[in-house]
């Protein structure tokens, strides 16, 4: 009888605490509730910032409850490719969404809106002139969300011209951003590419002479070692040659172009170089989840506390 008691309150005292976690979850049981939980924050050694859609399923489509999440998982920064075309009000609500987060706005893209086929490369005034106009827009932008860094890339070749005359007139439209960009301490950082043999920046060695023609510090190099991977490799080797020109980085494995661990690159090796630089700038998350869902995107975030995991 007293073990038939004992039975009676055990099975009471677990019903009772079954109840209050369904309460607590919403009718959910144990396993949905933890399965459905934001993942534990932790911080990083240094400044990664993801963009907009990467947290979706845990944050929803709103920006800011985006930025709030990418902050309670331990992101100091963000980057948004797309900011000049959002509206003012946008704009406004992701920089006070940062602000309020302590985060800093990474890079974002100007875009001239001319045919990329017919670029900076060609020397024409009517491209460089839509260029810099772009870029007066992007200072206004820049003073909304706090920014200090905005993508660019000159083109296509101009396959008419000798390469050294298409180099001398990325330059000049160069130089003529830079007189747009210093007076408000911006930095425009030019980005070698590799998605197809047609565009004329596609080297780190490229982007270091033109900055050094240039001569601005508001014209700097993006290294994005997804691009650099693909087009030269040898990324610590050819970082450090050209590492005084480097303002930003991006990031993204390969072959896939999504988060560290998923390709061939060594990224806790070359974070590790890259903190002991003394980098303090961001390194921006520009690539694509490996897995869908929630459980993508908290392995995304396990991928970075991995390769962050270099001290």
């Amino acid at each position: 009888m007293k073990n038939l008691n004992n039975q009676r309150r055990s099975f009471l005292k677990n019903a009772a605490l079954s109840g209050a976690l369904a309460t607590f979850t919403g009718g959910m049981s144990l396993a949905e509730a933890k399965q459905n939980e934001s993942p534990k924050r932790r911080a990083f050694n240094m400044n990664y910032a993801p963009h907009f859609g990467m947290f979706k399923n845990h944050a929803g489509n709103d920006y800011v409850d985006q930025i709030n999440f990418m902050a309670e998982q331990g992101f100091t920064a963000l980057e948004d490719n797309g900011l000049m075309n959002r509206s003012v009000e946008d704009q406004k609500r992701i920089g006070a969404a940062l602000e309020k987060n302590n985060m800093t706005m990474g890079v974002f893209v100007i875009d001239p809106g001319f045919n990329w086929k017919t670029g900076l490369t060609t020397g024409k005034d009517e491209f460089k002139e839509a260029f810099v106009k772009e870029c007066e827009k992007a200072v206004e932008v820049a003073k909304i969300v706090n920014a200090k860094w905005m993508t660019v890339v000159p083109g296509y070749f101009e396959r008419r011209l000798p390469l050294d005359q298409q180099t001398a007139h990325v330059i000049d439209a160069y130089r003529r951003a830079s007189e747009v960009f210093e007076p408000h301490n911006l930095t425009m950082v030019m980005e070698p590419l590799s998605d197809n043999p047609d565009l004329f920046l596609r080297h780190s060695n490229q982007g270091h002479l033109i900055c050094k023609a240039v001569d601005s510090p508001a014209c700097k190099i993006l290294y994005d070692i997804y691009h650099m991977q693909r087009n030269e490799g040898d990324l610590i080797k050819n970082m450090e040659l050209c590492w005084e020109e480097i303002a930003y980085i991006q990031i993204g494995d390969n072959p896939g172009r999504k988060e560290p661990g998923t390709g061939e690159i060594n990224y806790q090796n070359v974070f590790k170089w890259i903190d002991a630089q003394g980098f303090k700038g961001i390194c921006g998350m520009e690539h694509g989840n490996a897995s869908p869902g929630k459980e993508g995107e908290t392995a995304l975030i396990k991928a970075y506390h991995e390769a962050d995991s270099f001290k």
